[in-house]
């Protein structure tokens, strides 16, 4: 008999399936790595399992980077086990090639991320020669009660409306691995010109995101501290005594050209 094979993001998810199926498809039995009755094998990854390989021609190990090798950009993009979690992987890609387990169903995490974890688990799977072609669909869940579980089951999405996000998830991690590789080997390259190595780090996110912390810390050493003065005032009234600060309700902060950096952002402005 034919089964499909359920995998999941994460153990507490496969658990929650499991609990949630029960009552429609019968008692699961527990194994090592997974659950199985008579419809369904439950299994899970443990987040990301394998990761895009590094070329190995230019890896550290061999010697310093230089400009010459550059730019990085292969034909296609090997992917890697990741160290930790290549027990997880061998016990996944066992159970995605069964010949009983006929169509897999993606239930990890609703989202991009989740959409690439099992896809590259399924790509990692696939047999030197061949292909599997096992249909594959997609549980979307938003709420992880039993009830919201069983109603995903009953509206699951197909391979073909999954695309998109899948192919959304591919180019954030390739993007992130061409910058990272390329970016990396250059200002390393570049910043050990002069002898000795002295690795300097590149990402997408993370080159600009430290790159607005750097132009922060600027403006505050920068900073020069000036007197201002405000206008404060008590004001009686008939429910008694209460203070006030006098500000231009016309006032508007200077941007653009006309913007000084040394104007402090209140409406206190030449009065």
């Amino acid at each position: 008999m034919s089964k499909t094979l359920i995998i999941a993001e994460k153990p507490s998810v496969a658990q929650d399936i499991v609990r949630a199926l029960t009552p429609q498809v019968g008692k699961f039995e527990k194994q090592d790595d997974y659950f199985e009755n008579d419809q369904y094998v439950v299994s899970s990854a443990v987040g990301h399992l394998v990761e895009i390989a590094a070329p190995e021609e230019f890896d550290v190990k061999r010697g310093k980077w230089s400009f010459a090798n550059l730019p990085v950009i292969p034909p296609h993009f090997d992917l890697n086990p990741i160290d930790k979690n290549k027990g997880r992987l061998s016990a996944l890609v066992k159970l995605i090639r069964r010949k009983d387990v006929s169509a897999l169903i993606n239930a990890c995490d609703a989202g991009r991320e989740g959409e690439l974890i099992f896809r590259l688990i399924v790509q990692y799977a696939q047999p030197a020669k061949g292909a599997l072609n096992k249909p594959v669909q997609r549980l979307w869940l938003q709420s992880m009660t039993p009830a919201a579980i069983r109603e995903g089951f009953e509206k699951l999405r197909s391979d073909a409306q999954m695309l998109p996000l899948a192919d959304a998830a591919r180019c954030r991690s390739e993007a992130d691995w061409l910058v990272g590789i390329n970016g990396t080997r250059a200002m390393t390259a570049f910043n050990s010109r002069d002898g000795g190595f002295f690795l300097t780090t590149v990402g997408r996110v993370q080159t600009p995101t430290l790159s607005i912390v750097v132009e922060r810390e600027e403006k505050i050493r920068a900073h020069k501290s000036r007197d201002y003065w405000e206008i404060h005032a008590s004001f009686l009234a008939e429910a008694g005594e209460y203070p006030g600060k006098w500000f231009d309700p016309n006032f508007k902060k200077p941007t653009g050209d006309d913007a000084d950096a040394d104007l402090r952002a209140d409406r206190l402005w030449n009065h």
